[in-house]
């Protein structure tokens, strides 16, 4: 008998019409059957957010032609809770895959992201995950030197497993005139937003803040996914959601909490 195709479920936090997912959707399609689940509108930045204050809707949509796919009124982590516990109830996925993501999600970045964020949420099922960003926040991104990296990403992915609770944060350089080079797996560099909050009147004199700044990388080394970026290389990183800093249970059982103060 034929081998069973592996079972991919796309989502993403740009929404289900987005171009990045339409090229993702496009690759998986090569790879394995595949579903997709993702929100009916942009959710960029919602971090992990899950929505307990409102219902949820769920509509299927002829989107993607012959793939079947449901767009969600929730959060990314909503849609992969959604995929697994009721539009695959019967077969769970061998993979999630998020994005595209039309912009980076480097370094402190993947605590912010919704696409990290939908795949972390299969990790924390037990499901291997990885979520594509690219470094490029046009809405018309070209994403055609992506391809062949995702495939051998997906490949390797699906032919080795991962670890229970990690989830791979991919990131790929805006196309250049230069073709990408190697893939690397890399360590999150240090660096971080640095907000500046502009405080605006609206039309009627009451006032608003609108939130820019400019990204700082703190870090020198070399083998860190901004680095990898700046050589024109995909970065990997892989991400947990066990955020326990074990060194510092080690130091901090040398602390005294029972020591009378005052």
């Amino acid at each position: 008998m034929p081998q069973q195709k592996p079972l991919i479920l796309v989502s993403n936090d740009d929404g289900i019409t987005a171009y990045g997912i339409r090229t993702l959707v496009h690759i998986m399609k090569e790879l394995g059957d595949v579903v997709v689940v993702a929100p009916n509108s942009p959710q960029s930045g919602m971090g992990h957010a899950i929505t307990i204050a409102s219902p949820l809707r769920l509509y299927k949509t002829d989107i993607f032609d012959d793939i079947p796919a449901y767009e969600c009124s929730g959060t990314p982590a909503d849609c992969v809770k959604l995929a697994k516990h009721y539009v695959l109830k019967d077969r769970a996925p061998d993979l999630v895959v998020s994005g595209i993501n039309h912009g980076s999600n480097t370094s402190i970045s993947v605590l912010y992201s919704g696409t990290m964020s939908a795949a972390i949420e299969a990790a924390i099922e037990g499901i291997p995950a990885i979520g594509f960003s690219l470094c490029d926040f046009a809405r018309d991104a070209d994403f055609s030197h992506t391809h062949d990296h995702i495939k051998r990403i997906v490949t390797q992915v699906l032919t080795n497993g991962l670890k229970k609770g990690v989830a791979l944060n991919v990131n790929f350089p805006a196309k250049s005139n230069e073709p990408l080079r190697e893939i690397r797996v890399c360590r999150q560099a240090d660096a971080k937003w640095q907000e500046v909050f502009d405080h605006r009147q609206d039309p009627h004199g009451r006032g608003y803040f609108w939130m820019a700044g400019n990204f700082v990388n703190y870090d020198t080394g070399k083998d860190t996914d901004e680095f990898a970026l700046s050589e024109n290389c995909t970065s990997v990183v892989p991400c947990q959601y066990d955020l326990t800093a074990y060194e510092t249970i080690k130091n901090m059982q040398q602390w005294d909490f029972n020591q009378q103060v005052g």
